[in-house]
């Protein structure tokens, strides 16, 4: 099947990309690389372009079948800072890509959707069914956007999955691709980083909060495993399918604090790291219960988080040895 990858030079898209190539799809990456990296599509089919210019997007569905669509301001801190990005990126810019679509023959699609969409969470671990009720504008955007793919399944037929991820981490196994962000604000390089000296010392934001030890409590996901999901989801819709949403994570909630004793141990190295605020609309405790995906798809996380941090950990070195970081 021929797929268009939109925000494919970047962290998540690259990995699906690599899971479809694998899998033996035909792809085609679309990206603008604003927060995508170019050499991360090496070898693919690319289209260097906003998802916002129709007439790009029209040449460039001509011939897929499926969307996988991951291009979107991705930063909840900044999404506080400056709701007009995200609202303008997420919403009004998704909105051109769709109507690209509705013109096309493409009636599968592929979301990257996230648990922002719940925000602050009425039952742990969160199922899809637990209210989405976002607390940032980031999480509003994404939420949007799969309100109007359930619209679109009604009025035109396009089937999509919209999932939800928790925290995607890790790089991988190939060392060819990672996390790679600027800024970058992800706690697992941030704290490698840390460890390696080429950063400052970690973050933590916040120790008095309503966990065990006080600090932020996530659910740290392989971005690989993510990319798998992408290609059971897409499997699901071309087996007739119909729209779905549905969360990916582990199931396992892991605190800031355990983590960095995790990378400790992994790396050999100290995590430097000072505490502060709590971000404004980040939640205390965010973690899964992804068994309504095992059930529809068949997928399951095949990696857990000391795999996690040891990729993401060669991936830093890498970045080091390569002159990256002088």
């Amino acid at each position: 099947m021929r797929v268009l990858v939109t925000g494919g030079c970047g962290y998540v898209g690259s990995h699906a990309a690599r899971e479809l190539t694998a899998a033996g799809h035909e792809v085609v990456l679309y990206d603008n690389l604003s927060t995508g990296h170019r050499r991360f599509g090496e070898g693919y089919e690319f289209v260097e372009a906003d998802i916002a210019d129709e007439a790009r997007l029209v040449r460039a569905l001509e011939g897929a079948e499926a969307v996988m669509h991951f291009a979107a301001s991705a930063y909840v801190g900044e999404s506080v800072a400056n709701p007009r990005k995200y609202f303008r990126n997420n919403v009004e810019a998704a909105l051109k890509l769709l109507d690209a679509v509705l013109a096309s023959s493409v009636r599968l699609f592929i979301f990257s959707s996230t648990c922002a969409t719940y925000g602050i969470p009425q039952t742990l671990p969160i199922t899809e069914s637990n209210p989405q009720t976002p607390i940032n504008p980031y999480g509003a955007t994404k939420l949007f956007f799969e309100h109007a793919l359930a619209a679109y399944a009604v009025s035109h037929g396009l089937r999509s999955v919209s999932l939800r991820y928790f925290n995607a981490a890790g790089a991988h196994a190939s060392g060819s691709i990672g996390e790679l962000h600027d800024p970058e604000t992800h706690l697992i390089p941030l704290a490698l980083r840390a460890a390696l000296g080429v950063a400052p010392p970690l973050r933590i934001f916040g120790n008095n909060l309503d966990t065990p030890d006080g600090t932020c409590i996530r659910d740290y996901i392989h971005v690989s495993d993510l990319g798998q999901a992408h290609v059971l989801a897409l499997e699901y819709l071309a087996n007739g399918g119909e729209t779905i949403s549905m969360n990916l994570g582990t199931g396992e909630g892991t605190s800031v604090a355990a983590l960095v004793a995790a990378a400790e141990e992994v790396t050999g190295r100290k995590v430097p790291h000072s505490h502060t605020d709590p971000r404004p609309g980040d939640p205390p405790v965010l973690y899964a219960d992804a068994s309504h995906a095992g059930k529809v798809l068949g997928w399951r996380p095949a990696r857990d988080l000391n795999e996690i941090l040891r990729s993401a950990w060669a991936w830093e070195q890498k970045l080091r040895a390569s002159g990256y970081y002088l």
